[in-house]
């Protein structure tokens, strides 16, 4: 489903422009350029990320919209010819998501990335960490504001609870003097488990000793910020610091996914190998399309493409707490932890599944099977890898669709 943007603008050339680069980004666009046409929208829909708003309208020239949006728990973006500080303040102070001065075509430019922001938001958990139930409680409300959402501790070994609780926190807000364990000392033990690429830490304080500040980002916080914060600021380094991430997550992306299939690749499956050389009960399957060449050849390079990801599919259904990579054009590689005998099952079950399926592409119905070599001699990845290759190529040698496993 697309995001749905709602513009409400009474400048025809701004809200053309507008609808024209929303809609380039991929969202869906309702525009209008009355309060009482936005109003009626509204009436009958409100699944918007959020509202991008003129503050002066022919039917209400004094941000009366925003009162409106606001009203309705929609997420409001201003826009306005002139800078009024009194006025930013109010509505920045009422939770409107940002205040974008209309100086020029090019503060569209401005407005795409913070929308970007609110939909990535949604991706987000975090973890608000302070003594003073109110205090929690204001940072969350702010966070949540924002689409991201949040849980609480009110101590430091409360919050390693939680972070070990919930897996996919990407986010921590911790205040500095707590009971149990201080901010500082929280940042230092969340950094033996969790890098600043993999969970973002903000530190905040209401003391006036500055060398808080040098604390935190020694201990191995991404940001501070002093209580009390300004919401615009507040939300500036939220940004800041989840745009950091979501940049470098996509950069390992990059470097260690397969960019057809999403599996990991070749340089990922060896970096894995040097985290835990000496796993016990370390499996591996060497994993081939028979025939590949063929089905290239049939129906095209795009079903070619669309049955790799159909394995790939599979391959992940099958093995979903493995580590899997494609690492050749049609082959796969399983490593797996766990015991021989149940793996090598799991592979003939799969092979099967397999063969039987019959794969869909547009009226094409495409049938394909797999040769597996597997093993689990112990040894480095590359002579695991050397072993699965040769009883593959016996597979292979036998007539394929058969796994090999010793």
């Amino acid at each position: 489903m697309k995001n749905r943007i709602l513009v409400v603008e009474d400048g025809r050339t701004f809200r053309s422009l507008l609808v024209e680069r929303f809609t380039q980004q991929g969202w869906d666009v309702v525009s209008c350029k009355t309060i009482a046409q936005a109003n009626d929208v509204l009436s009958r829909e409100n699944e918007f990320v959020c509202a991008v708003l003129g503050y002066c309208l022919p039917d209400g020239p004094n941000g009366e919209v925003i009162d409106l949006f606001l009203e309705k728990d929609q997420k409001v973006i201003i826009l306005t010819s002139k800078f009024d500080q009194a006025i930013r303040d109010q509505f920045i102070d009422k939770g409107v998501v940002d205040y974008i001065l209309k100086k020029s075509m090019k503060s569209v430019l401005y407005i795409i990335p913070v929308i970007n922001r609110l939909i990535h938001n949604k991706n987000h958990l975090a973890l608000v960490v302070d003594d003073s139930k109110l205090a929690c409680q204001h940072v969350s409300n702010l966070l949540e504001n924002q689409y991201i959402k949040t849980i609480q501790a009110s101590n430091g070994k409360e919050a390693l609870e939680k972070l070990e609780l919930y897996t996919n926190i990407s986010l921590i807000i911790v205040d500095y003097r707590m009971p149990e364990m201080d901010g500082v000392t929280l940042v230092q033990e969340i950094r033996e488990t969790h890098d600043k690429s993999s969970v973002a830490i903000i530190g905040i304080s209401g003391f006036e000793d500055y060398h808080i500040t040098a604390q935190f980002l020694k201990a191995g916080a991404n940001d501070f910020l002093r209580k009390p914060f300004n919401h615009e600021e507040f939300y500036c380094r939220i940004h800041q610091v989840l745009d950091m991430n979501e940049a470098t997550s996509n950069l390992y992306k990059l470097a260690n996914e397969d960019d057809l299939t999403g599996l990991w690749n070749r340089r990922y499956l060896f970096e894995q190998s040097k985290v835990n050389p000496n796993v016990e009960q370390q499996c591996l399957a060497m994993i081939d399309i028979d025939f590949f060449k063929e089905v290239n050849d049939t129906y095209g390079h795009d079903a070619g493409d669309f049955v790799l990801k159909k394995v790939a599919d599979i391959l992940t259904t099958h093995f979903a707490h493995s580590v899997i990579a494609r690492v050749g054009g049609e082959e796969f590689c399983i490593l797996h932890c766990g015991e021989y005998q149940h793996f090598v099952k799991q592979l003939d079950l799969m092979r099967t599944f397999i063969a039987q399926e019959e794969i869909i592409f547009g009226v094409q119905k495409i049938k394909i099977a797999v040769s597996i070599g597997a093993t689990d001699i112990h040894g480095t990845l590359e002579e695991q890898i050397k072993s699965a290759d040769r009883r593959l190529y016996v597979a292979k040698k036998c007539g394929r669709n058969v796994t090999i496993d010793s």
